[in-house]
């Protein structure tokens, strides 16, 4: 339970919950102002054209709006969202068929694309370019391709590796936005407006708390949020009282700069190995942790603290790391 706040990947219950947190308009998102201003006329002028919208890219950590950018932006568009991932779509046909059921106008989101594998982010490019795909059939002397025309459609792409995408790919989105965690400013008009939905009534002073305590995710402050809603209808009335969030605090494991108990055990491997370099498949192995959740969830935070050092030889702990495990 400690680190569950902090997992990439929601379970269905999870994902119901952050679902209903959802804005519903593009005006009522909270944060990244220079990201949604500038969506905001991109869509407005594509309206006014009636033309579909330029292919889009959202980089950035998990848990900081991207796919809910993508729904707002079908919703702005008057148009249907279809959603997969990368790791769903192991073959050019699993795309095939995606592809061949989009209407005019339609916003096709593709959550971790920078995981499609090469076969099928390069049949992508017609269909992103030229929208229309080459099929392949049969094998051997009798093969031959049927081109089939597609709808116009828009494109979303979410990444946490942008890095990982090739030249060519990227070339082909017109729109490349990158989300960066929000301000605690942003994450309190959050949690108050999530409190509100969730009906839960919250001291100042508490959500202040959870602001501070969330990594600058609003991910991270709304599944916070919903595991102290279940400390204040226990133990106390159905407020939460400031009392009450950091007794939740405590029991998430979380300290006041908002690490857990995983942050703690990978800063602790790298000062067991004299305070490293040490590499990340070495950390992974020794907290029992998946390489891309310690790399996505946790050095991010790490890092912005300035406790990690990432260099060209491993992972590194900052004298204000050391110091804090010495305490």
């Amino acid at each position: 339970m400690t680190d569950s706040v902090y997992e990439r990947e929601s379970s269905g219950q999870e994902r119901d919950f952050e679902l209903s947190l959802r804005p519903k308009r593009l005006a009522e998102f909270i944060g990244q102002r220079p990201v949604v201003e500038n969506l905001s006329v991109y869509i407005s002028a594509a309206r006014k054209r009636e033309e579909p919208l330029d292919h889009i890219l959202f980089s950035g950590m998990p848990g900081l709006g991207k796919t809910t950018l993508a729904n707002l932006i079908a919703t702005e568009l008057g148009a249907n969202m279809h959603a997969s991932s990368g790791p769903a779509l192991e073959r050019a046909g699993d795309l095939v068929g995606l592809l061949t059921n989009l209407e005019q106008g339609d916003v096709l989101f593709i959550d971790e694309i920078h995981r499609l594998p090469a076969p099928v982010e390069e049949f992508l490019y017609s269909a992103m370019e030229d929208f229309h795909v080459d099929i392949q059939i049969d094998q051997g002397p009798a093969a031959r391709s049927v081109r089939v025309n597609l709808k116009h459609f828009t494109l979303v792409g979410a990444t946490t590796r942008e890095g990982l995408l090739s030249a060519p790919f990227r070339a082909r989105f017109g729109v490349f936005e990158r989300l960066d965690p929000y301000p605690a400013e942003d994450i309190l008009q959050i949690v108050t407006r999530s409190a509100r939905l969730l009906d839960l009534p919250m001291d100042a002073e508490a959500a202040a708390l959870i602001a501070a305590r969330s990594r600058g995710t609003p991910r991270v402050a709304n599944r916070i949020l919903r595991r102290l809603r279940d400390v204040a209808q226990v133990r106390g009335k159905g407020r939460l009282t400031l009392e009450l969030a950091e007794q939740g605090l405590r029991m998430l494991g979380i300290d006041a700069i908002g690490l857990t108990e995983l942050d703690r055990r990978i800063l602790r491997v790298i000062a067991e190995q004299g305070g490293g370099p040490i590499g990340l498949k070495t950390i992974a192995v020794a907290v029992g942790e998946e390489e891309d959740t310690i790399e996505d969830a946790y050095e991010p935070h790490l890092i912005r603290e300035g406790l990690l050092q990432k260099t060209p030889r491993g992972r590194k702990l900052t004298d204000k790391a050391s110091a804090l495990l010495a305490r």
